[in-house]
């Protein structure tokens, strides 16, 4: 694997697709109706994890799905979902709290917003979201206590809201499909069909070897590690460098069908865990020793958000995830060297996400978009960025997350919870997932009602 080639081609890459839809009409905002939102209302359920989830030095063992519920003045009314991930969000609250009163925090955050946007009425999500935001980081600075609140624990707090906002939007203007909602500023990054979209199967602290084994015989061939194990630095740098070698050992003889060379791909993600890039260097140092360098697409945000360190002189893709929360500091990070732009749709906002994506296409930086281990409905809300953005370098088709699958107790139960449950372009087929002309034309199903979320109010 040429690997400094496919850097330097990111961005040449990225500006491919599988088909161009510059023809569509966009949301023209000189039409859209002002929306009043005049009543709203929430719930939740708990849902288990199968085993602890580690990442971040933390460990999960159950996520709150958030149903938030917004009527209009016209009589409109649509429910979003979210998956709240305290430990994502801020890791130094999660560490300080009790995962459940993490979480009622989070939860009591999504009440004060949607308080707030019955103040605020709005022409689209993005000005909503906007407008919102401020007043939201306010209430959950008071609601944690905490000065230094991640705005990441915010944006994770706002999706419930700003998917039943999208929805609402969607409704009041009569748009049917996700192509179709988009604000016509955003629609040239989004203005991709891919046909395919590699799921990057995802390899937390714990996992046996064995569901390594068995991912490559359904044929999973990118593997997301999550580095950043925890302790000292000195403590997780030792730890990941002995778990990157066991996983290799157990895949590098394993072949698939998806790559030039039949070797299997693998990305990295220390959600910022790294405090210094001396620390990055010396865990490739021993990709390099160990054969498995080569094999490695994307290492994404490694550094600690406050880490000024240049990375453009590593030829991996190195990628922005938690330190990207509006436009600026993704600017930041593309001028200290980074080449790829982390979506996430499901933890941060579709309305955030879009102008990101905007920002990379006009950059020639390609985008993929990562898992906060959501419901399979949330699912498809990713699947249909990761859809229409432009293919992602060397596998050439979209990428993205997603892990549910995995972790859950009851996925099987959340899966019939889809309204498009039976849908082929849901099930994986050889690491990938499928799309066709249906599940362009239905969006993913995000249109369609879940009976059993619509039947919580």
């Amino acid at each position: 694997m040429d690997r400094r080639k496919f850097v330097k081609s990111a961005g040449i890459m990225a500006a491919l697709s599988s088909m161009n839809l510059s023809n569509l009409q966009a949301a023209d905002p000189a039409v859209l109706k002002l929306i009043r939102i005049v009543s709203t209302q929430s719930d939740f359920e708990r849902e288990k994890l199968i085993r602890p989830f580690g990442f971040k030095g933390g460990y999960l063992t159950e996520l709150w799905q958030v149903i938030s519920k917004m009527q209009s003045e016209s009589g409109i009314s649509r429910i979003g979902i979210a998956t709240q991930s305290i430990l994502y969000g801020d890791s130094d609250l999660f560490s300080h709290h009790s995962e459940a009163d993490g979480n009622t925090m989070m939860y009591d955050l999504v009440n004060r917003a949607l308080d707030i946007v019955k103040q605020t009425p709005f022409r689209t999500p993005v000005e909503l979201i906007d407008k919102i935001l401020p007043k939201v980081i306010q209430e959950g600075k008071k609601i944690t206590g905490k000065q230094d609140l991640n705005i990441n624990f915010v944006y994770n707090a706002l999706i419930s809201v700003d998917n039943a906002a999208w929805l609402t939007y969607a409704a009041e203007n009569k748009f049917s499909t996700f192509e179709a909602m988009i604000p016509e500023q955003y629609q040239k990054a989004l203005s991709h069909r891919n046909k395919k979209i590699a799921i990057m199967y995802q390899i937390p602290y714990g996992m046996p070897m064995q569901d390594l084994k068995n991912a490559v015989k359904q044929g999973y061939f990118v593997f997301k590690i999550k580095t950043g194990a925890p302790g000292s630095q000195s403590e997780m740098l030792q730890a990941d460098i002995d778990r990157l070698s066991l996983i290799h050992e157990t895949l590098k003889d394993l072949r698939t069908e998806q790559t030039e060379n039949g070797k299997l791909i693998y990305t990295m993600d220390a959600n910022a865990r790294y405090e210094k890039k001396e620390t990055l260097l010396k865990y490739l140092d021993h990709a390099r020793k160990i054969g498995a360098y080569d094999q490695i697409l994307l290492f994404e945000e490694p550094l600690n958000e406050n880490n000024e360190e240049r990375v453009d002189d590593i030829d991996i893709l190195i990628g922005a995830d938690e330190s990207v929360h509006d436009e600026q500091s993704a600017i930041r990070r593309l001028d200290q060297g980074y080449k790829v732009m982390v979506l996430k749709g499901i933890a941060k906002t579709l309305s955030l996400s879009i102008k990101i994506a905007k920002l990379a296409a006009e950059r020639n930086v390609p985008c993929m978009c990562a898992d906060l281990t959501v419901n399979p409905i949330l699912i498809d809300w990713n699947k249909n960025l990761a859809a229409h953005l432009a293919p992602f370098p060397v596998i050439n088709m979209g990428m993205m997350e997603t892990n549910g699958d995995m972790q859950y107790v009851n996925w099987k139960n959340m899966v019939n919870y889809h309204p498009a449950a039976s849908a082929p372009w849901m099930i994986p087929k050889n690491g990938v997932f499928e799309l066709n002309s249906d599940f362009y034309e239905r969006s993913g199903g995000i249109f369609e009602p879940s009976a059993h979320y619509e039947s919580m109010f």
